[in-house]
């Protein structure tokens, strides 16, 4: 029981592990080489397929939303600025 349960969490604590940058540069060169070989039309299938959404916790999303109210905002103060300055 005891090992299993150990082999479990050991498990666990290798999936949330950060990636190394080394792999992915590897992983990066191989599909660069890949690329270079495909024809035009095959390119163009490969890189415009859509990306899935990310995963984002709710602090995450509220963040991003905050920030892009303050852009909104900040936009807003400098063209009114420009055109009262008219």
């Amino acid at each position: 029981m005891i090992s299993s349960r150990h082999a479990a969490l050991a498990e666990e604590d290798r999936a949330l592990e950060p990636i190394r940058e080394q792999d992915l540069q590897t992983q990066e060169r191989a599909e660069d080489e890949l690329i270079m070989h495909l024809e035009r039309d095959q390119f163009v299938a490969e890189t415009s397929r859509p990306v899935p959404r990310a995963a984002l916790s709710a602090y995450a999303r509220a963040g991003l939303w905050a920030l892009r109210l303050f852009v909104m905002l900040v936009g807003a103060m400098a063209i009114y600025t420009f055109v009262s300055q008219l």
